[in-house]
């Protein structure tokens, strides 16, 4: 029963994200004779505009025409704050996206935002990327939004939990009683084995935190309509935040063994510390890199390969392809409920695992 509502589930979530991608064919008739033209299906941009973070929610399309939500931009430029909704983007004569403000235009390129240089251009390296002056960006952009919702959710869940526990001593009852084995499960099974039984409790706080904050940020960015479209770990930013928090943690809570593996390994002839030393610094770097990677690299295949599924039915141009496509794509959706749970477990273990190492005491 449980499999049948789950694939029900699938399944409306797979046409729902068919119908809010926006593909449209476009068809003109002149003095009686059908001359159909149809736009040129790009696949990449698809893709790219879809995963790529954004300043506005696309909710739908109508009539060709494009239903988004705006989001605040906040931009701290030459003349001080300036602040407006994305909306008020606008093309000008010339076809750039730009935006008028305190004496100051600015342009958006690539959902990228740059000042418009002296003549009113903008310029590009070999990659296509502006060169232009950018002002501070602090906007409020779809990846932002979400990462404000899945916060407001977590307060929501676990402020009620801890004051439950406050006041009842007794088995936890209604969510305290949904979320324990989840908390239980990260201090059992990830912080005590990894960190220690005696300095566990220390990392608990950063070691929860992260594990619901990429769990609900992912399973957020699986909701294919508003508000839920951005995906946390979608972003390489993000991830480098975590990752480097993972760092900051492990390398300031190193206790004198773990220096002293790093900078005299034991049981290493002395004449190989000028090669062990600079290997054993790389690896501390290494290893957050690698954490970034691992989860930005994940949850963004999983979603590169669902559009491209979907693309087929189009760079085919035939409906015949549609139940294979649509198919592959709800196993796709669920490997991907898995993925958010797996990444967001791997992301916790790992953090325990390296500060387990920094705090662990000589033998």
């Amino acid at each position: 029963m449980i499999a049948q509502k789950s694939i029900k589930s699938l399944s409306l979530l797979a046409l729902m994200f068919v119908s809010f991608t926006g593909f449209a064919q476009h068809e003109e008739e002149t003095h009686g004779e059908k001359a159909q033209e149809e736009e040129v299906f790009n696949a990449n941009e698809l893709i790219d505009h879809h995963i790529k973070d954004s300043h506005e929610f696309h909710i739908a399309d109508w009539n060709g025409h494009a239903i988004s939500m705006p989001l605040p931009v906040i931009l701290w430029t030459d003349n001080g704050l300036v602040t407006f909704m994305s909306s008020a983007f606008h093309h000008d004569e010339e076809g750039k996206v730009v935006v008028e403000r305190k004496g100051q235009k600015f342009v958006r390129v690539h959902d990228e935002i740059v000042y418009l240089n002296a003549d009113g251009g903008v310029t590009y390296d070999e990659n296509h990327h502006p060169t232009n002056r950018r002002p501070l960006n602090f906007s409020i952009t779809k990846n932002v939004f979400t990462l404000f919702i899945t916060a407001a959710l977590m307060l929501l869940i676990f402020i009620p939990v801890a004051r439950s526990y406050k006041k009842n001593d007794k088995a936890p009852k209604g969510l305290a009683g949904f979320m324990e084995p989840l908390v239980v499960f990260v201090r059992d099974d990830i912080a005590r084995p990894n960190i220690g039984e005696k300095k566990y409790e220390k990392f608990m706080p950063y070691l929860l935190t992260v594990f619901f904050l990429i769990w609900i940020g992912n399973l957020f960015g699986l909701i294919p309509f508003f508000p839920f479209q951005g995906t946390l770990t979608n972003d390489i930013l993000f991830t480098g935040v975590l990752a480097t928090i993972t760092f900051l943690i492990t390398i300031f809570n190193g206790n004198k063994h773990y220096w002293g593996h790093i900078f005299a390994t034991p049981g290493v002839p002395k004449w190989l510390l000028p090669i062990m030393i600079p290997v054993e610094v790389l690896g501390m770097f290494t290893k957050p890199f690698a954490l970034m990677i691992r989860l930005f690299a994940n949850i963004t295949a999983g979603h590169i390969i669902i559009l491209s599924l979907v693309s087929l039915i189009f760079i085919f141009e035939s409906a015949a392809v549609s139940p294979i496509s649509i198919g592959f794509s709800l196993f796709m959706y669920g490997l991907e409920l898995l993925v958010a749970a797996l990444q967001a477990y791997v992301f916790t273990l790992l953090s325990a695992l390296f500060i387990g190492q920094a705090v662990e005491d000589h033998h």
